[in-house]
Order: structure tokens, then sequence, then C-alpha cells
């Protein structure tokens, strides 16, 4: 099969709904991810055995679990427990949620890695508990942390294509429908391929701006 480039500018104009698409999963649920993370990772380390040992289990099981299954659970099944959501708020919800359990795991590891030293001090000054977190604590966390939440939001965005599977209109998904009017494969695949490797490295690019000193961001 030959390249066409006439048929290539003919479709390009498709992608332009399902590129905002995936920008919203994107957002979405990387925001849900973050707050949602720290959430757990405090959880687990502040809170009551019994508290923090049920958050464990619950991010090891998603962690443990595809992010594929997740979706179905939550749009198939979601329904039957009164979560009817849309398509795209179900996709949102199960980025949200699995890669929650994930930088819950890189927040608890920055958190562990402050100098004990530090939270004797607050304790020995009677620093509040919102004073000893925001003050003390993930100031000198999350810096650290930061080259790995970029990595995470590219992965991210990598896995916006598993939306389709619960029908959201997002980037993959036109490719094929376009490829299945036309019977042409080649040239939509190879734009998804190539919007995701542009959007990859302009994530990429962006962090490396902001924290010019970190090389582990990798797509």
């Amino acid at each position: 099969m030959i390249w066409d480039w006439s048929y290539t500018w003919q479709i390009l104009p498709a992608f332009g709904s399902a590129l905002l698409v995936t920008f919203q999963a994107l957002l979405g649920g990387y925001m849900m991810a973050l707050i949602l993370g720290l959430v757990w990772a405090v959880l687990r380390i502040a809170a009551p055995t019994g508290l923090a040992l049920a958050v464990a289990v619950g991010v090891e099981f998603v962690r443990s679990t595809p992010l594929l299954v997740q979706l179905y659970a939550l749009y198939f099944i979601g329904p039957r427990f009164g979560l009817a959501l849309s398509p795209l708020l179900t996709g949102i919800l199960g980025l949200g949620l699995h890669y929650s359990a994930y930088l819950a795991e890189v927040y608890r590891a920055g958190i562990e890695a402050v100098p004990r030293g530090q939270w004797e001090a607050a304790s020995v000054l009677s620093f509040p508990t919102r004073t000893l977190w925001w003050r003390v604590i993930f100031p000198q966390a999350i810096p650290p942390m930061l080259p790995t939440l970029v990595n995470y939001a590219i992965a991210m965005l990598k896995e916006t294509p598993l939306l389709s599977a619960i029908a959201v209109v997002e980037l993959l998904q036109v490719a094929k429908q376009v490829g299945s009017q036309h019977f042409r494969y080649l040239e939509p695949m190879t734009l998804v391929g190539l919007i995701f490797l542009v959007l990859s490295l302009a994530i990429e690019a962006v962090s490396r701006s902001f924290f010019p000193g970190k090389k582990e961001v990798s797509t």
C-alpha cells in the first residue's frame, strides 16, 4: 500500500474533535489522579491502622487489575448501582481512579523520604497538623517526585485509546472509523501514532522547561 497524501489531507480534519476529547480525558483523569493519589498516600501514612489497611488493599487491587477491566466495570456495571455516566465521564473516572493508585505510591515514597528529623522538629515546635503537611512535608517531598509524575501523565496519554472500548470517540476510534469507511488504514493509523508522539514529546519538553535539572522524564 502506497502512502496517499491527498487522502491524508482529506481525513486530517476528522481528528480535530477527537483530539479535543483526548485532551479532556487526559486533563480530567490526571487532575483526579493527582488529587486522589495524594489522599490515598496521606491516609496510608497518617490514618488509623484499620483505615490505612483498607486504603492499602484498595490501592493494590486497582494497581493489580487491568485498566480495561475497570473501564468495563464502570461502564456496564456502574449503572446498576446508580453510577450512570456518559462514556467520556466514565473514561475520565476510570483513568483517574486507576492512575491515582500509582500516584499514591509515588507520593508515599516522596513523603517517606523526608528526613525523620523534620517530623520530629515540627512536633517539638507544636505545629498544627495542617501546617506540618503544607509547610514542612509537602514542600520537601513533592519536588523530587515531579519527573515521575510527568512520566505517568505521558503513560496516561498513551492509554487514552482504551476509552474507545466504551464508545468514547477519541483519536484511535476516529482512525478506525475513517479507515473502515475508505478501506485504508495506513494513513489514519500512522497519523494517530504521530499525534501521540508529538503530544508525548510536547509534555516532555514542557516538563524539562520547568525542571531543567531533571533528566528522568521519558516517553
